[in-house]
């Protein structure tokens, strides 16, 4: 046997050896402080002082989208519920809410909950070719057809149609457009000023590329408030 198989002979005794209960414990206790200090220290970094980072700096750079993108009934941006000198907040610019009648433009249908539900957000879940869903788009694209005495043909899909979320802010330009003659006839103003609002209000796609065009009813209908006959 040489130099060298009594060398790997004795490491491997070695290391085969059993160690006792105390050199276990000691090597438990280390390796666990040493994961209890790993764990408090991410903790802390990421628990605790990253949010607050993100935090602060969402509050003083972009502090009304920080805050929900609140709309008072001026149409003003405002920080919280409470409002400000403008008035409280009347609803948010990311979230849809309901409106009814001929004087004001009509969002999309909402599946949330009885419709547009914060605490139901969600979709009606029925595919397209659902017996459903299809007589509930039918009967969807008649009303909306009569309310605006457009042909059915013309209905946008949107008008018909949930989103997703059921929380949807906004509608297509074309839904909004075809909604013009109602409002417009309802609140006795000239359909050329209430066309031109809806222009003014149409939003392009993010960054130029990503998304349709949009319009969003809440701050549509904020702005028709402030338009005299």
């Amino acid at each position: 046997m040489t130099t060298s198989d009594l060398t790997s002979a004795s490491i491997s005794a070695r290391g085969s050896a059993p160690r006792s209960l105390g050199a276990n414990v000691i090597a438990f206790t280390r390796q666990t402080w040493a994961g209890l200090r790993v764990l408090l220290a991410l903790t802390l970094l990421l628990g605790i002082g990253y949010p607050l980072v993100v935090t602060g700096v969402g509050q003083l750079v972009f502090p009304w989208q920080a805050n929900g993108s609140l709309l008072a009934a001026d149409g003003s941006h405002v920080t919280s519920a409470a409002g400000s000198a403008h008035g409280p907040a009347i609803g948010s610019a990311l979230i849809g809410q309901g409106f009814s009648g001929p004087t004001w433009f009509h969002p999309r249908p909402s599946a949330a909950g009885a419709g547009y539900d914060t605490l139901a957000s969600g979709g009606s879940n029925l595919g397209p070719t659902n017996p459903t869903l299809l007589a509930t788009v039918q009967e969807r694209r008649a009303t909306v057809a009569a309310e605006d005495g457009v042909d059915p043909s013309t209905v946008p899909p949107d008008a018909v149609t949930a989103s997703a979320s059921g929380l949807d802010p906004d509608i297509s330009p074309a839904y909004a457009r075809e909604q013009v003659a109602r409002v417009a006839a309802a609140r006795g103003l000239p359909v050329a000023r209430v066309a031109a609002l809806v222009e003014q209000h149409v939003q392009g796609r993010t960054l130029g590329i990503l998304g349709e065009p949009r319009v969003d009813v809440l701050a549509l209908n904020l702005a028709l408030t402030t338009m005299a006959p």
